[in-house]
């Protein structure tokens, strides 16, 4: 279905114009009567604190929710998304100059779990379009100390899962999934977090499936979970019952502290029971949109292959500067002043970042240079050109639409085409005054 918004040759707000008129959302998260009963239940009961299943059966209750989501997979319920992928690795003895094959356009948590085991991320490059990790940039990358692929499925969209699955596979890998952002996300019929040897999922209020800070990991295999249980629950959850007699001697009290709270278990278990049917929200007014910006020029969504099911945490374009005639920043600029906030949600590849070059590092002492230094990594100055690519020209936008919204996809399409009309007027402020401040997360 074609759109049938027409682009406006109105004057754009940004050069004295009236605006559209501000995007908003449906409320978001939300929680229903039966959640906000059961937290205020604990709350007033004073069950605010718990070791595992045995001794909160809302943990246990919230991890059987999950592992019927994933397929019959292990369950870990955990503090946060970090505290889910860092017990993934631990899970799967990753650690002490190891080396992960991984993304750097993404959250700085998918690296720092790395990190905080003492594992050495190896950065390959991405998909132009999606910003997904590259499977076709990761076997030149294996080496011998060379134990996992970790992939992020950014903004809610599911990487390549079988193709990386037989390139793990082939070379004896293990495959990590980091699922923060993309809860319920398919591809080819297989769902996010059920592929990989264990997957992490963020679950903080600002997520997909949100609670107030959470997380969980899931894996098939039963010794990852009680590995995984073992660095950041209290007693590796010995006091469950079922750990392996060979971990039994190595559970005690050496460990982060990465174990739910229970009132968060609660909201894990009430917020999966609508997850789908706000994915279908989601994913409807995504097309929706996609169909208002059929006649776009220059502002693109993915085109994504038949069987991609993203989830669409967040609305991911790239900016066809070179056929535009500006920056993506000012472009970005002309879309907030009429109404709709879009920034680059990566400001930089994550190698540039300084607190991972040892060899001139000048700020506060940090674990992991010392690793970093022993193994000789120099991140400085990778090429990465799909990836810098996107730093300069991509733009996302939160899209919790989990309920009926459909004249503010209208009008998030007519701010769209409206910048789109008026690009040589655009140009010409460029031209004057230069480009915007840099449109970039913070």
């Amino acid at each position: 279905m074609s759109s049938t918004l027409a682009p406006t040759a109105a004057k754009l707000a940004l050069l004295g114009g009236t605006p559209v008129g501000k995007i908003t959302y449906p409320k978001f998260p939300t929680f229903t009567d039966r959640a906000i009963a059961r937290t205020v239940e604990m709350l007033r009961t004073g069950k605010l604190f718990g070791v595992g299943r045995k001794h909160v059966p809302e943990i246990g209750e919230a991890e059987e929710v999950i592992s019927r989501y994933h397929g019959g997979r292990h369950v870990l319920a955990t503090s946060s998304g970090h505290a889910a992928l860092q017990s993934a690795l631990a899970g799967l003895e990753i650690c002490g100059g190891d080396e992960v094959i991984t993304t750097p356009y993404t959250w700085g948590a998918s690296i720092s779990c790395i990190l905080h085991q003492n594992a050495i991320p190896v950065f390959v490059d991405v998909e132009r379009a999606t910003g997904l990790i590259d499977p076709e940039s990761i076997e030149a990358a294996i080496t011998p100390r060379t134990k996992a692929i970790l992939a992020v499925h950014i903004f809610g969209q599911p990487a390549n899962l079988k193709r990386l699955r037989a390139i793990a596979d082939k070379h004896k890998l293990m495959l990590i999934e980091d699922g923060s952002q993309a809860h319920g996300a398919e591809i080819d019929g297989l769902r996010v977090g059920t592929v990989g040897d264990a997957a992490g999922f963020s679950c903080m209020g600002g997520k997909i499936l949100a609670t107030t800070e959470s997380g969980y990991m899931v894996t098939p295999h039963e010794n990852v979970y009680w590995k995984g249980a073992m660095i950041g629950q209290h007693m590796g959850r010995a006091t469950d019952g079922g750990m392996p007699e060979e971990l039994k001697p190595y559970s005690d009290s050496l460990v982060y502290t990465y174990r739910v709270a229970p009132f968060n278990a609660v909201l894990l278990t009430e917020q999966f029971a609508k997850l789908d049917a706000e994915l279908v929200e989601r994913r409807r007014h995504a097309d929706l949109l996609r169909q208002h910006l059929a006649g776009g020029k220059y502002l693109r969504l993915p085109d994504y292959a038949a069987g991609v099911k993203p989830s669409y945490h967040l609305i991911s374009f790239t900016l066809d500067s070179a056929t535009a005639g500006i920056t993506r920043d000012t472009f970005a600029a002309a879309l907030k002043a009429e109404g709709f906030n879009a920034i680059g949600y990566v400001p930089s590849p994550i190698s540039d970042w300084p607190r991972l070059h040892w060899q001139n590092y000048q700020g506060p002492r940090v674990s992991w240079l010392s690793t970093l230094a022993a193994a000789k990594v120099d991140y400085r100055n990778l090429p990465l050109p799909n990836t810098r690519w996107r730093v300069d020209h991509a733009l996302e936008s939160g899209f919790d639409m989990v309920a009926p919204n459909e004249p503010m996809i209208e009008r998030m399409a007519e701010i769209i085409l409206k910048v789109e009309a008026n690009i040589d007027a655009l140009r010409d402020h460029e031209r004057k005054v230069g480009p915007a401040a840099p449109a970039v997360r913070g």
